[in-house]
């Protein structure tokens, strides 16, 4: 993956991720929250390494492409009617599957085929009724099923076929109990949702652990104005709570409040008369990027796929 592409590869519009209905939210595990099983789930997060593994580091033309693939995916998870832990699941692959493994940003054709085993193999983990895999369509795209199952294969080779991943769903319940009230508005619960949709679309999922995102968005929902102070002194105030990193909470939660104010602000922006649409502008992904990923990572060839 080269920098210097042209500028118009550069430019990813700023647009909302199709979130789709958040209203009809259903979890697993949940009649078995006590601090027992939480810590369980808390020694599962931390065997399996998050924060620990190789880290993706997006490079420039692969902002728009990752963003693409959560909006494919964000849709599908509605037409099939997936559980949101499902799509959590396949980006955490398709993070994982990019630190590992490069993708020549000119082959579009290997992105969309990526988010589409990531998305199935989520699926087979987690859903009771998996889709066949030809009714997987990309937009333009139309994979036949011999070419996902290899990119299947491709994606548990490259991820030592570690596929049972905590995600931050399985905190929920438990996370409210403790934290909010016990009378809750009816919108506490999709906006849960939201907050983790939103940090999932902006940064890559294996540098969090599933239950510092879901405690910032759990208490992201309940007021997203919070000082570092009120945080710290929110999260210390459940003594259970004590497995959280206070920081790796701190950095998920600020994300949220800024990613929410620059909501705010954007509709202020949109419902202004005095605003035309020519100020509304691209966003350069240039600005505040880093580098392409690593050195260790393989690059993609199905030549070689049956030798890994």
């Amino acid at each position: 993956m080269e920098d210097g592409a042209p500028s118009s590869d550069l430019l990813c519009p700023e647009k909302e991720v199709f979130l789709g209905e958040v209203e009809n939210i259903t979890f697993l595990n949940l009649n078995c929250m006590d601090d027992e099983y939480v810590q369980g789930l808390v020694q599962k997060e931390i065997n399996f390494g998050f924060k620990k593994e190789e880290s993706l580091v997006l490079s420039n033309g692969f902002r728009c492409a990752r963003l693409e693939a959560i909006t494919w995916i964000l849709r599908n998870r509605e037409i099939f009617g997936f559980q949101f832990q499902t799509v959590y699941l396949s980006i955490t692959y398709f993070d994982r599957f990019l630190a590992k493994r490069s993708i020549d940003r000119e082959k579009t054709w290997a992105i969309h085929l990526l988010s589409v085993a990531c998305l199935s193999l989520a699926a087979k983990m987690e859903e009771l009724k998996v889709p066949a895999l030809p009714e997987f369509h990309f937009q333009d795209y139309s994979f036949d099923s011999r070419m996902i199952q290899r990119m299947e294969l491709l994606v548990l080779n490259t991820l030592e076929w570690r596929m049972s991943s905590i995600t931050p769903f399985v905190f929920l319940h438990y996370f409210i109990g403790k934290m909010l009230p016990e009378s809750l508005p009816d919108h506490i619960l999709p906006r849960i949702v939201h907050f983790i949709l939103a940090v999932m679309k902006e940064t890559n999922l294996t540098e969090h652990r599933p239950s510092a995102i879901a405690a910032a968005a759990t208490l992201a929902a309940l007021d997203h104005r919070l000082t570092r102070k009120t945080l710290e002194y929110k999260i210390n105030s459940v003594p259970s709570c004590g497995f959280l990193e206070i920081e790796d909470v701190s950095t998920c939660y600020n994300l949220m409040q800024k990613l929410e104010m620059k909501k705010l602000d954007s509709s202020k922006l949109i419902n202004s008369p005095d605003q035309s649409s020519s100020k509304l502008r691209p966003i350069n992904v240039l600005e505040n990027s880093s580098s392409s990923a690593g050195t260790k990572r393989k690059r993609l060839d199905f030549n070689n796929t049956d030798n890994e």
